[in-house]
């Protein structure tokens, strides 16, 4: 991997780096700005952005006129740091203290300050005003959309909306039929899972399906009726679609088969996964004992593929939860940002679901 590629996310910057940078600046982590003794306005933008979304580089002393660059440098980069520093610690001009990391370089005479700009713990981060709320798209900035803005919202109560009660509910707003076959599955399962001795309130309070006498959020998307579901969540459903090609532009048609629209989060389970498995390669090998053995690793990793969708998913969202299933691939698409960074992710060894409530239900889910 080149070395200018690790800057990403990373708060120390090699020289060398920059220089690869300056010379293909089509980053979504790396913007430069034309300044000489005074911060461009323009600037606020991408902080915002940066902040909004995953970190970035803003360099200062060096302007862009399409592909060409041009470092013109700073004249007093000691004010410059100072100014901007100053401006994003004390919350004068955005809603949230940002704290910069800066860097100094020297290039063909010319001095360049680099700042790197944290993704922020909270968001939206705006300056002035909510309207400016900025987002990285590609290499630019650009102005936060209404949507846009509440999915940030939304992302501040990640792992935690699911608990929370919907109003107008209650236990009458469970079907019955998902709600029993669910249990009675469960028992099926797993005989001795200590939550089939309990009665119905005991179940749906140690569950979560039900908090002081109304469903939750996570209980009513997965055992809810449907018509209440969608009194909440408009829209609601999960698109399956099998496309007979490698991609939509060769496809004779749109599609082969699609799922219907189901009842809740559990019926889609239990048809998605049914119609997944035909997709599975599970060859059965014979021991030396004449004993048969199917290799189950290729329905293991679609049922996992399918649980991340389900519990992964901002069901806020416009967007809906996806699967495309092409003859050379199967694409699982859900709504919602990742708590942490992918770096940040990778290092930890722990899961961090958008839904609680909902990754309870599907552990006791292994097989159907």
């Amino acid at each position: 991997m080149p070395e200018s590629q690790n800057i990403e996310n990373s708060k120390s910057l090699t020289k060398q780096q920059l220089l690869e940078h300056l010379q293909d600046i089509e980053w979504d982590n790396f913007e430069v700005k034309r300044a000489e003794n005074k911060l461009p306005q323009s600037c606020w933008d991408t902080v915002s952005a940066f902040a909004n979304t995953s970190g970035g580089w803003l360099v200062l002393g060096v302007s862009q006129n399409g592909k060409k660059i041009d470092v013109s440098g700073v004249t007093d980069m000691e004010k410059l740091e100072q100014d901007l520093g100053n401006t994003l610690r004390s919350k004068s001009k955005f809603n949230v203290v940002i704290t910069p990391a800066f860097q100094k370089f020297d290039i063909e005479g010319k001095k360049v300050l680099a700042c790197f700009i944290s993704s922020s713990d909270v968001k939206p981060v705006y300056y002035n005003s909510l309207a400016n709320t900025f987002i990285r798209t590609g290499s630019g900035d650009q102005r936060a959309t209404e949507f846009e803005i509440n999915a940030l919202f939304r992302d501040q109560t990640f792992g935690t909306m699911s608990e929370k009660t919907v109003e107008g509910t209650s236990v009458e707003s469970l079907n019955k039929s998902s709600y029993n076959r669910f249990r009675e599955y469960l028992k099926w399962r797993n005989p001795d899972l200590r939550y089939n001795q309990m009665d119905d309130d005991e179940f749906n309070r140690r569950l979560k399906i039900v908090k002081d006498g109304k469903l939750t959020y996570g209980g009513l998307l997965f055992l809810g009726k449907n018509e209440e579901i969608t009194d909440t969540f408009s829209d609601f459903r999960i698109d399956y679609f099998e496309i007979p090609a490698t991609n939509y532009s060769d496809a004779a048609v749109r599609y082969t088969y699609r799922i219907d629209e189901q009842e809740n989060l559990w019926e889609y389970y239990f048809v998605l996964f049914q119609r997944l498995k035909i997709y599975a390669n599970n060859p059965l090998t014979i021991g030396e004992m004449g004993i048969g053995h199917e290799d189950t690793k290729g329905i293991d990793a679609l049922r996992e593929a399918l649980v991340n969708l389900l519990i992964h998913s901002d069901y806020f969202s416009l967007m809906k939860p996806r699967i495309r299933v092409f003859t050379n691939r199967i694409e699982f698409e859900n709504p919602g940002s990742l708590p942490l960074p992918v770096e940040e992710l990778m290092k930890i060894d722990e899961s961090l679901p958008r839904n609680p409530v909902l990754a309870k239900f599907f552990p006791y889910c292994k097989t159907l």
